[in-house]
């Protein structure tokens, strides 16, 4: 179902250089088109200085299609956007470009925080199947000694079956991860201060426990004051050795420099897609280690995966301009405690 051709509202798209051109297919440019009165081929990267195009857009929007690179919706912004009503951002954390006055405005605000946390997990995923087979210590193994069974005596500590995983956070994210391990035959931990009932399969523990007992220990909590540097010193000497420590929600969350030692010495291995500062120095241990994967933030969409938050944030503007509640919105008190 689409609005008529006299009711559907104006939009500007919003966002960085070249990221239109990586989120939308000609299909999503078309289906806009369809739903609002908008030009798909103009993407407005500066509202803070707009040329005449985007300030006469701006002018007459009703809409915005937000993506990553958004300029932050000050007031002096909003003047410019007299009609504007809601913001639809084709990407996960508002933070960036939703403002007080956003708030104060009266603006409704959607996500697609959904849609980026799916390939969230599946890396998580992975990465926890992987860190339980040891796989990167078994490809280095086996193209040091080049022999099929010469290091096979190694594995035997290695293996999924039983082990335990702590999840830190009942994020989007860390629930969906939660979910993807129901096959398997792990027993999972769950730490999070805001949730009193455990999902399905999981047990609630505090933080250190969570540390001490894990095989694996997953982050998935938002960058908040209160979450900077959770893994520290103390959550890392609780933490056994071999224990492995996946990042793929903020570097700040983890104390880096008391994490390096124990990656060093080798009693701690690490699957970091985030790091503090995200670029580690060019001498940083982290690049050579052979107990540690460093990827560069790539957990989150990429690709062809941002067509699915494109086709998220597509629906929403649908819903709007059927006179429909988002089924993704954003309030202002979600990001007291959310990313």
């Amino acid at each position: 179902m689409h609005p008529t051709t006299d009711n559907r509202p104006n939009l500007l798209l919003a966002m960085g250089p070249g990221v239109a051109d990586r989120l939308l297919t000609d299909t999503h440019r078309t289906r806009l088109a369809r739903l609002a009165h908008t030009d798909p081929h103009l993407v407005a990267h500066d509202l803070t200085a707009p040329g005449p195009r985007v300030a006469a857009a701006l002018a007459e929007a009703e809409i915005l299609l937000t993506c990553w690179g958004a300029t932050p919706l000050t007031a002096e912004v909003l003047a410019r956007a007299p009609r504007l009503r809601a913001v639809v951002h084709a990407a996960g954390s508002v933070k960036h470009h939703i403002t007080d006055a956003c708030w104060d405005r009266g603006l409704r605000v959607t996500s697609a925080a959904g849609a980026n946390a799916l390939p969230v997990a599946e890396y998580t995923l992975a990465a926890i199947l992987f860190a339980g087979k040891r796989v990167l210590r078994s490809a280095q193994r086996y193209a040091e000694l080049r022999t099929d069974d010469a290091w096979l005596t190694e594995s035997a500590p290695w293996g999924n079956y039983r082990r335990t995983i702590g999840i830190v956070g009942a994020s989007r994210i860390g629930r969906r991860v939660v979910d993807l391990l129901r096959p398997f035959d792990v027993d999972v931990l769950l730490y999070d201060p805001y949730v009193t009932t455990p999902p399905p399969g999981t047990e609630l523990t505090d933080l250190d426990e969570l540390c001490a007992r894990s095989t694996v220990v997953s982050i998935h909590a938002p960058q908040l004051p209160s979450t900077h540097h959770m893994i520290g010193p103390a959550q890392l000497a609780a933490m056994r050795t071999g224990t492995t420590l996946i990042n793929t929600a903020r570097g700040s969350l983890v104390d880096e420099e008391a994490l390096l030692p124990h990656l060093v010495t080798g009693r701690l291995h690490a699957i970091l897609d985030v790091t503090d500062p995200e670029l580690p120095a060019q001498d940083s241990p982290l690049w050579t280690l052979p107990n540690v994967l460093l990827t560069p933030h790539v957990a989150g969409s990429l690709g062809n995966e941002l067509h699915r938050m494109a086709d998220q944030a597509i629906e929403e503007v649908t819903r709007y301009a059927l006179g429909e509640p988002f089924v993704e919105e954003v309030r202002v008190s979600d990001l007291q405690r959310s990313a």
